[in-house]
């Protein structure tokens, strides 16, 4: 019998599982791939996750080989530049998904959290029967092909932003509007890179560009898709769409003029998730599972590792004996600690989605640069002197 089950290995699900189990709980951490496996993101984390993941011991076995990020660099139309370093002594760091997931996971396993790869969670054990529903447990395939019912008194659903769970209870839902999609790949050979990650607004799109320790950069880019139906926007060919956006912005058409794509592109949309609650009774929700941003303030890492660290605390609690509910604590949590960003990303996002906003922002950041900085630096959680 497990006090908690964690659906979903990623950063957030590897947080949870790790600060549970070394608060004494038993923990089953699942998730449906095999690691080492590779995910689409920008393989960066900013300032304000690095101190958390070093606040939690967790990132010690990794962080040497990490690139570390110094600050980020972004344009917009019409040539707006603008170069924002980080505070003094204060860095990012640029390491490839599939490898700084495996490292927490780890993580989770040397705190004591039982893992296992491999599985699917086919939905919540919901409970019916009492005046509100509760989650039970969850139902998971079994090596078989045969559902197995797996009960536990709290379940944290980190298992993405199709989360099974979390849909499945109708707490997450994708909205109409907007409805991006990123495209991403990795290139050798890009000219003129730093230790500064980049971000190139234009209209109706974004491209960051990150460097890596291996070498390559990572090239991610997102594109509006269609605003309502399903399946994927139109694209039959997601390299040459990648090529055709980077060969139609001068600037980084003459960087990537001998670059070579060194990966297949992948493709991921549409990428906002709005959840309507953070949990329910016996369900928690951290991740993308809990609500999914567009990726442009790279804030997506800070909010998975500390929406599952609060999952955890949240949990604890609850075993401890605090009667207030989990998913009510969790939800006022959440809100001390993110409402300031989810206001700041909201407000980037309908930025980008209007041509005449671009325009202005780009003519204001002309003007007056320190006004970019300052939202680099926010956006980064790079700490106020």
């Amino acid at each position: 019998m497990y006090d908690v089950i964690v659906c979903g290995a990623g950063p957030a699900g590897s947080v949870a599982a790790t600060v549970l189990a070394r608060g004494g709980a038993r923990v089953l951490l699942l998730d449906r791939a095999r690691f080492p496996r590779a995910k689409l993101c920008g393989d960066t984390m900013n300032p304000g996750t690095v101190a958390i993941l070093r606040r939690l011991a967790m990132i010690g076995n990794v962080e040497a080989s990490a690139l570390p990020v110094d600050g980020m660099i972004v344009t917009g139309e019409h040539g707006v530049r603008v170069r924002a370093p980080y505070a003094a002594g204060v860095q990012g760091l640029a390491i490839a998904r599939k490898v700084l997931d495996e490292a927490l996971m780890r993580a989770a396993v040397a705190a004591g959290a039982r893992v296992e790869e491999s599985v699917l969670v086919r939905g919540p054990l919901l409970d019916a029967t009492g005046r509100e529903p509760r989650v039970r447990g969850i139902v998971m395939a079994g090596r078989d092909g045969r559902d197995v019912r797996v009960p536990a008194p709290m379940i944290i659903a980190a298992d993405g932003r199709r989360s099974r769970l979390a849909v499945g209870v109708g707490l997450a839902r994708q909205p109409r509007h907007p409805r991006r999609w990123a495209i991403g790949a990795y290139f050798q050979n890009v000219a003129g890179m730093t230790s500064f990650g980049e971000m190139h607004v234009r209209r109706g799109r974004y491209i960051g560009v990150a460097p890596l320790p291996s070498g390559e950069t990572n090239v991610c880019l997102v594109i509006p898709g269609p605003s309502s139906g399903r399946g994927r926007p139109g694209f039959d060919d997601p390299s040459a769409l990648l090529r055709r956006a980077l060969d139609r912005d001068r600037p980084l058409r003459e960087r990537f003029a001998d670059a070579r794509m060194t990966t297949a592109p992948v493709m991921l949309g549409p990428l906002a998730v709005d959840a309507a609650q953070c949990g329910m009774p016996g369900l928690l929700l951290a991740g993308d599972a809990a609500g999914f941003i567009d990726p442009m303030t790279g804030d997506g890492l800070r909010f998975a590792v500390r929406g599952g660290e609060l999952a955890a605390e949240v949990a604890l609690a609850a075993f401890a004996g605090l009667p207030e509910p989990p998913h009510v604590r969790l939800a006022r949590l959440r809100r001390r600690d993110f409402a300031a960003k989810w206001r700041f990303n909201r407000a980037l996002r309908r930025l980008v989605s209007a041509t005449a906003t671009v325009e202005l922002a780009g003519v204001a950041a002309a003007a007056a640069p320190w006004i970019l900085r300052r939202a680099i630096a926010f956006a980064g959680d790079v700490p106020q002197r």
